[in-house]
């Protein structure tokens, strides 16, 4: 008899919010998930996920242990592997001007260290491997069109748009060389969107925008957001186009 297939998922922020219903999604279709997050989800611990407590504003050690972790799994028994970068913060909503330098470099630290780190020992750890290999990071609007108040985390999408530029011209150069996307996955109803509409309007011209937004029932359930993801992910074209949005 025929040994069944399976997929290796990992997801960073995978304990709360839109990465834990992709988490979710993923375990439910019989992919091995792998969570890294500062806590713990007991939804992906009943569906049997493996968790990791990870700080990723500190990533190069958690990068260390996934690329260990990467190499010492038998391929023999596995129809592809896929790295989601998921997690990120946003920093006080005012002018960069005004931040604290640690907020600062912890926002950048988790939405653009991290992935870059991480993406680096995912794909050097599977190099070798014959199966489909997928890179998806999680980007967003704000990486494409400014916004003032948010400079940090405008600018960590931003650079997580060019670094997967970059690692698709370098994968497509490799024999199996792994399928590279930025997508930005809409507008999604999370804590990040809570901080949003608490935000101080005298310091973030932008926040009667997103109160708008969720009064007019315009934001995505993380629910729906992780159903069209995986889609995207799933599309054979995916990664022809390293740089996307759910919306078209």
């Amino acid at each position: 008899m025929a040994q069944e297939l399976t997929c290796i998922t990992i997801v960073t922020g995978a304990s709360r919010g839109m990465g834990e219903a992709i988490a979710l999604a993923c375990a439910a279709r019989g992919h091995r998930v792998l969570g890294l997050s500062r806590g713990h989800s007991a939804a992906l611990a009943a569906a049997g996920a493996e968790q990791w407590p990870a700080d990723l504003a500190d990533a190069a050690p958690v990068a260390r242990r996934l690329g260990e972790w990467l190499q010492a799994q038998p391929t023999a028994a596995l129809a592809g592997v896929t790295l989601i970068n998921n997690a990120g913060v946003i920093a006080p909503l005012r002018d960069l001007a005004r931040i604290a330098a640690a907020d600062t470099v912890h926002a950048l630290r988790v939405g653009l260290e991290a992935p870059a780190l991480l993406s680096a020992a995912f794909l050097d750890a599977t190099a070798d491997w014959t199966v489909p290999r997928k890179l998806l990071n999680i980007s967003s609007g704000l990486g494409r069109r400014a916004m003032a108040g948010s400079a940090s985390y405008c600018a960590a999408k931003a650079g997580l748009d060019h670094l997967s530029r970059c690692l698709a011209l370098e994968e497509a150069a490799r024999p199996n060389g792994a399928r590279v996307v930025s997508l930005a996955p809409g507008v999604i109803a999370t804590d990040m969107q809570v901080q949003l509409r608490g935000a101080d309007p005298a310091e973030f011209a932008d926040r009667g925008r997103f109160v708008a937004m969720h009064d007019n029932g315009q934001l995505l359930s993380p629910e729906a957001a992780a159903a069209r993801i995986l889609a995207c992910l799933e599309r054979a074209d995916f990664g022809e186009q390293p740089v996307a949005d759910v919306r078209g």
